[in-house]
């Protein structure tokens, strides 16, 4: 890198500079993120697959994920309807039988 003595430039050509600096750092990001994009469709075209495809494969995963239901793993021995997965706060009536001096695997299904 070439070692310029900034000591000699004013405030306003410091600023000037800074400036022009800047805008050419954002001109260059831009650059290589085209270069990049290119390069991804580049390698998607190669193996024969569309940019939909290629973008859509990775939020598949993550949503899969999110939305899967756990199964319950506690009951209310006097209401077999009411259930607790085992995951979150605790119902009253586990909380309410843990306090009484029952065990919560008296809970289990």
């Amino acid at each position: 890198m070439a070692n310029t003595d900034l000591a000699s430039y004013n405030l306003s050509e410091l600023k000037g500079l800074q400036h022009d600096i800047e805008q050419e750092i954002k001109r260059r990001e831009r650059g290589e993120l085209e270069k990049a994009r290119q390069q991804i469709l580049a390698i998607a075209q190669q193996a024969g697959v569309s940019l939909e495809e290629l973008l859509a494969s990775g939020t598949k995963k993550s949503n899969v994920a999110k939305g899967r239901k756990v199964q319950a793993q506690y009951h209310n021995p006097a209401n077999k309807a009411q259930t607790w997965t085992g995951r979150g706060r605790q119902p009253r009536w586990i909380a309410d039988g843990i306090a009484g001096g029952k065990k919560l695997a008296d809970f289990r299904i």
